[in-house]
Formats: structure tokens, C-alpha cells, sequence
């Protein structure tokens, strides 16, 4: 373990020493961005036993990418700090294309085009992670900055209703650990459990204005943030449990303390954070549509708020097939917004 090296540290040095003296005499812009455990910082050794090396994405001027990708082709070395220089069979740690071509591949439009709603609502969050992490070698083009930033968080009245997405996901089945345990469904009361523990750890996300990662490091994004160990605390406690109403107990603590950071916000007007009964039912809740609601009335493009109240594609669509594929997330949104 002590001789592995982080592959956005490794990626630096191979930009430094290798790929930009090669493109030295071409205007460019390099980064590590895009997929990879390593562009969100989650790389372990582990990471390093398949498709792993130095990688660098290197931007330029369309007419010029094919002269490059031979230049670098022709000037790469076989490896560099004990990695191969390519990846993936043919797949070279060097990826050389022009700006608008690799974020259109990647997020399904050009950001230094505008962003629309569409755009916004269509991309996972994992991608809008992916090319908002890492890091920026070097911006001769000026475009990483400028696309980076486009890209940072939402807009204010999109960013209130992707919240309110997420508290009407959890309003959905905040009473089904109670229900399914109280008719001695044990099994269904511990997976929806585990549904509401996913979307609070999401939640808790959205509300430091960070996009959530896919399901692989979802968690190690949730520990990271200050302040979170008490709620995975609660949150692991809440999934050991044996019995419905300790797990309501334990979800109760992260539904009260994600309730307190929404309000801090100051996006929308701040709902009562104490539990209450589901209806006259003897099921504690949060009454998360309250949150949804609040958010849904401090929206003022008429835009968004006549939008369906589904929220984003992560929200709405949970299918791998779909997640990766751009053209297929800008075609279910569509579909599923009216847009």
C-alpha cells in the first residue's frame, strides 16, 4: 500500500513531465476529468488492478486534434512511474479531442453553450461530478475554467426544485418502515429502510451544494462532509436494526438533523423540524412534502415551477443504461418534463 500513488498525483506528473512538452507548441487546455475513481479522489491500490495509468484529457482546436494525437502517439513512452501509457487495450492514457466534441460526448451538450434546463435536468449527477472534480493542468484555451464554472451548482430556482425532488422521494416512504413492520412484513420494513437511508445520504449531499456520486461512493462522499459521522451513526444503526420502530428512532435523529441544515439554507421558507405522526397512523415522520412544498413555492421562473414534480433524471430514473447513455437521459427527460 505504501507505494501507491493517487492517480490524480500520478496523472500531475505525467502532464508535467511528459504530455505537456509534447504539446508544448500547440494551444491547449489539460485536465484529469471524466471517469475514473481517481478524477473524484476515491482511488486505492485496488483501483490500480484494471485499466489504470496516468491519464491527462488534452482540448484543442478541432483542425488541430488529429496532429496532436499523432505527436503524442509518436512521443509517448511505454510507461511512466512503473504504469502503461495506455489503457484499456488501445484506449491511451492521453485522450486528445476539441472542447465541444468531449463535453457533448459526455454530458450531452456544450456548456460553454449555455446551460438550459434541459441540460441541468438530463445529466447525472455522477457526470456533473466528474467534470467538476479533479483537476485543470493547464488552460492555454481558456475553456476549462469558463465550462467548470458554468457547471459548478445549480441555479438558484433549479436548485430548489432538484431539493425538493429529493424530500418528495423520501415523503414518498417515510411511513413504510412503521406500515410493513406493523403487519410483520421485517424484510420490507429493512428495505425501504434502506431506500430512505440513500436518499438522506443524498439529500445531505445536495444540501453542501455537492453533486452525489453514483452508489459505488456515495458513502465515502456522505463521510466526507463535516459533520456527517453522528448521522452514519444513526443511519447504520437504523439498517442493523431488528425491529421497525428502532429503526424509526434512528432515522428520526438524520431526518430532525437534515431537516436543520435545509433550513439553514435560506432557499425556501423553513418548515417545523420535529417528527410527527404519519396522519392519526402511530408512524413518526418528518413530513418531508412539507419541505417539498415550501421549496416548489419560493421557485419564481414560471419555467420551473410549472415543471412535474419529479425532479431530476437521478431522481426519476434509476437504470445504469440509462445513467451512462446522454442521448438517452436528454430523451427521457423530455419525455418525462414535457420539455
Amino acid at each position: 500500500m505504501s507505494s501507491f500513488i493517487p492517480g490524480l498525483e500520478l496523472s500531475r506528473a505525467f502532464y508535467a513531465q511528459v504530455v505537456g512538452p509534447l504539446v508544448a507548441d500547440v494551444p491547449h487546455s489539460a485536465a484529469l476529468i471524466g471517469a475514473g475513481s481517481e478524477v473524484l479522489a476515491f482511488d486505492t491500490e485496488r483501483s490500480t488492478d484494471h485499466d489504470w495509468g496516468p491519464r491527462v484529457v488534452v482540448f484543442v482546436a478541432a483542425h488541430r486534434a488529429e496532429e496532436v494525437r499523432r505527436a503524442v502517439g509518436e512521443g509517448l513512452p511505454a510507461d511512466f512511474g512503473g504504469y502503461r501509457t495506455a489503457v484499456g487495450g488501445e484506449c491511451h492514457g492521453v485522450q486528445v479531442s476539441d472542447p465541444r466534441t468531449w463535453f457533448t460526448d459526455r454530458l450531452g451538450f456544450d456548456p460553454l453553450g449555455g446551460v438550459s434546463v434541459l441540460d441541468w435536468l438530463s445529466t447525472p449527477w455522477q457526470r456533473l461530478a466528474e467534470v467538476t472534480s479533479g483537476e485543470v493542468f493547464h488552460d492555454g484555451l481558456g475553456v476549462m475554467g469558463r465550462s467548470r464554472a458554468a457547471l459548478r451548482w445549480y441555479p438558484p430556482d433549479l436548485e430548489r426544485y432538484v431539493l425538493a425532488g429529493q424530500w418528495r422521494r423520501l415523503a414518498r416512504q417515510e411511513a413504510f418502515p412503521g406500515r410493513c413492520g406493523e403487519v410483520g412484513d421485517d424484510l420490507g420494513s429493512a428495505v425501504v429502510s434502506a431506500d430512505l437511508a440513500r436518499d438522506l445520504m443524498r439529500l445531505v449531499v445536495l444540501t453542501r451544494r455537492r453533486y452525489p456520486p453514483y452508489a459505488k461512493w456515495l458513502g465515502s462522499a456522505f463521510a466526507r462532509l463535516p459533520g456527517t459521522a453522528e448521522l452514519g451513526e444513526a443511519l447504520s444503526a437504523a439498517l442493523a436494526a431488528t425491529a421497525w420502530r428502532e429503526r424509526e428512532e434512528h432515522l428520526g435523529v438524520v431526518y430532525r438533523r437534515v431537516a436543520a441544515w435545509h433550513n439553514r439554507m435560506g432557499v425556501a421558507a423553513a418548515p417545523e423540524g420535529s417528527l410527527r405522526p404519519y396522519h392519526r397512523r402511530p408512524f413518526q415522520v418528518i413530513g418531508a412534502d412539507r419541505f417539498a412544498d415550501a421549496l416548489s413555492a419560493a421557485i419564481t421562473d414560471a419555467g420551473v415551477r410549472a415543471l412535474p414534480a419529479v425532479g431530476s433524471i437521478d431522481q426519476f430514473g434509476d437504470c445504469a443504461e440509462l445513467l451512462t447513455d446522454p442521448r438517452r437521459c436528454r430523451a427521457a427527460t423530455r419525455a418525462v418534463l414535457d420539455l
